[in-house]
């Protein structure tokens, strides 16, 4: 008998170390879903994703610092301003410890949908209005044109256009939104350097597959998100390691904050992650809206599925974007 309560307590210890290994004072929560494509088969690291719970000015700044990659030179903070009418964006008052502690320019580029940030002087009227411009310079980089990004890899687009301030900066600084959207599911790190980042012509590049950039064409929905993400990885290749990814999941709406009227959340806040990985940060928070308890996630999810939202990682780790396996180091 005192063999056999060796034995469990041996097993117990085991299985409890198989899922956590706490180190710097974060607790790591292995991911162990299994992905379509493995990143770095020949190696099998895992990308590392920072959580807290804290949705503050302090947490903000504990994830950056936990990634240990300092943004320096002319640093680019890519954000959503929010299209006037809505209300679940970054709010200035979360973001301004961080924005200011990077000497950071809020970038954003100009819609192609119409709406109240489509032309350069509505965009920088909507930023003021929101708060942003009190806080930084807003750089609205197509201002004055676009530029192109070669995508390597990609079978959808050979090059991403993106406004032509963009190749002004030497850091990028990914601060997105996480939650909902009503073409790609969801709209988290990749939506945001991709879609974010492209000029009004490159927005439509990317919607129309690749296809137009005066028209929002008619791609197939799998089309659509792999060009998405083909654009993101033109945007990150050009980077290397000058960009980091932070996504703040409050305000969990189905809806962008593109929308002028978006609906109301319907499950509680998550918290704020941030990785150097973008796939692997997407990732780690759909995996946590689809675990969490709160039995609003329904809707969220149901949007997430029905656009076929996460086909989106499946093909960014299969063109080199990133990992979704990874690793979840609690800060808190």
């Amino acid at each position: 008998m005192k063999n056999l309560k060796l034995f469990l307590t041996a097993m117990a210890v085991t299985m409890s170390f198989s899922l956590f290994a706490c180190s710097n004072g974060g607790c790591r929560e292995e991911n162990n879903l299994e992905s379509s494509v493995p990143q770095n088969p020949e190696t099998g690291v895992k990308s590392t994703v920072y959580i807290t719970s804290d949705i503050s000015p302090e947490g903000l700044l504990a994830v950056y610092e936990a990634l240990g990659r300092e943004a320096t030179g002319k640093v680019a903070v890519k954000l959503s301003t929010g299209e006037p009418g809505g209300h679940n964006f970054l709010q200035p008052s979360l973001i301004k410890d961080l924005v200011q502690e990077v000497n950071g320019t809020i970038v954003e580029c100009n819609t192609a949908y119409g709406g109240g940030r489509s032309n350069t002087a509505a965009h920088l009227q909507a930023a003021e209005e929101h708060g942003f411009t009190a806080i930084a310079e807003v750089d609205i980089m197509d201002a004055e044109g676009e530029t192109r990004l070669p995508v390597e890899g990609g079978r959808h687009i050979d090059y991403d256009i993106v406004g032509s301030h963009y190749t002004d900066y030497d850091f990028t600084v990914v601060l997105s939104h996480f939650k909902g959207h009503a073409m790609a599911g969801f709209g988290g790190a990749i939506k945001n350097i991709s879609i974010g980042i492209a000029s009004a012509n490159g927005k439509r590049w990317i919607h129309s597959g690749g296809t137009s950039t005066t028209s929002w064409g008619n791609p197939s929905q799998e089309d659509f998100l792999e060009t998405m993400a083909e654009a993101a990885k033109a945007v990150a290749d050009h980077c290397g390691d000058n960009i980091l990814y932070i996504s703040v999941a409050n305000n969990l709406s189905v809806d962008c904050d593109c929308d002028s009227s978006p609906a109301d959340p319907q499950m509680g806040d998550i918290g704020i992650l941030a990785s150097l990985d973008p796939v692997a940060l997407d990732k780690a928070c759909t995996d946590l809206v689809r675990s969490s308890e709160d039995h609003g996630k329904i809707h969220l999810i149901e949007r997430i599925d029905s656009r076929q939202g996460m086909h989106t990682l499946d093909y960014a780790e299969q063109i080199g974007l990133g990992s979704q396996q990874y690793e979840l180091v609690r800060l808190d």
